[in-house]
C-alpha cells in the first residue's frame, strides 16, 4: 500500500468567500446495503461548516450588485443558527455589522459561533417559534434602516443552488449513474435550486424530500397563508416542535413554494427526529463522517430508499452541515464526558495506574 500523498490545489485564495462551494461527494462504504451505492454530498466542508455558506454569501452580493445593500450597512436576519453563522462570517470578511435572531430554544453553540464572528444576536422566545424570531427581525430592520437578508424569500437563494450545487452535482456524477438526491429543507434553496439543474440535465433523476414526521407541512396539503410580498401571515397549523435544527420553520418559506408549485421532487417521506440522531451517530462511528442530526435525518431516508431500490442504484444524500454545533442537543446526550467502566479498565490495565 503506498503512502497518501497531495499536491496542493494549485491556486491561492483571495479570501475565505472564495473557498465556500465544490464540496465534496463521498462514497458510504460500511453503511450501505449490498448492491446499492450512496454517496453523500458533504456540506461540512463549506468554511463556515454548512450549506449555508453558500446562501449567505450570495444574498450580500446580490444585494450589492443590485445596490440594495451599502457600505457599513448593518445586515439583520432570523435564524435557527447556520444561516447567521455563513452570514457572520460573509460578513466579517467584507465589514458589514450583523445582527442574527434566533430562538432561544437553538443550540447555545450557535450563538457563540455567531458572536466569534462578530455578529450581535437576539434571542426571542421559543414559544414564539420561528415566526417569533422572522418579525422580530423585520421589525428592527425597519426601525433602524437595516439590510434585511430575507433567506426565506429572496430570489439569491435557490438562484445560487442552482449555479453551484445543481453544477457541482452535475459534474461530479458526469458519466455515472444517479438514480436517486436526497434532501430536507430548511428554507428551501437547496431542493428547489437543485430540481432547476437536475430537472434538465438528469430528468430521470428521482428527487426524494423529506420533512419532520410531526410537522408535516407539505403533507398535510394546507397552503401557506402570505402577504403580497411573499411572507408569511402566521404559523402553519401543521407545524409542531421538532428535534431536527434547522429544518422546518413553523411556515412554508416562499422559497420552497417553488419546488411545491412546480412539484420539482418526485417522492415525500416523513422522519422521526430520533432516527436522525440514530443514523447521524452511526455515519460517525461507522463511517468517519460527522454531521448534524438534519444530516442524520436526510441519511435515515437514503437507507429507507436503499432499502427498496433496484440493485446497482446510485444515491446522493445532502448533509447539510457538521455536528460540531449539536453538543448540547440531543445529539450528544448519551456521548459522555467522562470515563466510562470500559475506559476505566483500559486506564488501569497498565503499571503507570498504580501510581495513579
Amino acid at each position: 500500500m503506498t503512502i497518501r500523498s497531495t499536491n496542493g490545489r494549485g491556486q491561492l485564495y483571495g479570501s475565505v468567500l472564495d473557498t465556500i462551494g465544490n464540496t465534496p461527494c463521498i462514497r458510504i462504504n460500511n453503511l450501505a446495503p449490498e448492491g446499492v451505492t450512496i454517496y453523500v454530498k458533504a456540506e461540512f466542508f463549506n468554511p463556515a461548516g454548512s450549506v449555508k455558506d453558500r446562501l449567505a454569501v450570495n444574498i450580500l452580493e446580490a444585494a450589492e450588485r443590485e445596490g440594495r445593500l451599502q457600505p457599513g450597512q448593518t445586515v439583520v436576519e432570523a435564524s435557527s443558527g447556520n444561516t447567521g453563522i455563513g452570514l457572520a462570517m460573509a460578513c466579517a470578511q467584507k465589514g458589514y455589522p450583523l445582527v442574527v435572531i434566533m430562538a432561544d430554544s437553538f443550540s447555545i453553540e450557535r450563538r457563540k459561533l455567531m458572536r466569534m464572528l462578530g455578529a450581535k444576536v437576539v434571542l426571542t422566545p421559543r414559544a414564539q417559534k420561528a415566526m417569533g424570531m422572522y418579525n422580530k427581525a423585520a421589525e428592527l430592520a425597519e426601525a433602524n434602516g437595516w439590510f434585511l437578508a430575507q433567506q426565506f424569500e429572496t430570489k439569491a437563494n435557490a438562484d445560487i443552488h442552482e449555479h453551484t450545487t445543481a453544477r457541482e452535482i452535475i459534474a461530479d456524477f458526469e458519466n455515472e449513474r444517479l438514480d436517486y438526491f436526497v434532501t430536507g429543507y430548511g428554507t428551501g434553496g437547496t431542493v428547489s435550486g437543485v430540481a432547476r439543474g437536475l430537472r434538465s440535465a438528469r430528468p430521470k433523476t428521482k428527487i426524494i424530500l423529506t420533512e419532520p414526521a410531526n410537522a408535516a407541512l407539505l403533507a398535510s396539503d394546507i397552503a401557506q397563508e402570505r402577504h403580497a410580498n411573499g411572507a408569511p401571515q402566521n404559523g402553519h397549523p401543521a407545524w409542531e416542535p421538532h428535534p431536527i435544527q434547522g429544518w422546518t420553520p413553523d411556515f412554508i418559506p416562499l422559497v420552497l413554494q417553488e419546488t411545491i408549485d412546480k412539484k420539482s421532487y418526485d417522492q415525500l417521506l416523513p422522519v422521526n427526529g430520533a432516527d436522525g440522531v440514530a443514523w447521524a451517530q452511526k455515519l460517525a462511528k461507522q463511517e468517519g463522517i460527522l454531521t448534524g442530526i438534519s444530516g442524520g435525518s436526510t441519511f435515515a431516508i437514503t437507507m429507507q430508499i436503499a432499502q427498496s431500490a433496484k440493485a446497482g442504484s446510485v444515491i446522493l444524500c445532502m448533509l447539510p452541515d457538521t455536528g460540531e454545533r449539536y453538543m448540547s442537543t440531543p445529539l450528544f446526550e448519551s456521548i459522555e464526558a467522562e470515563m466510562n467502566a470500559e475506559e476505566e479498565a483500559i486506564s488501569r490495565s497498565t503499571p503507570t495506574a498504580q501510581m495513579e
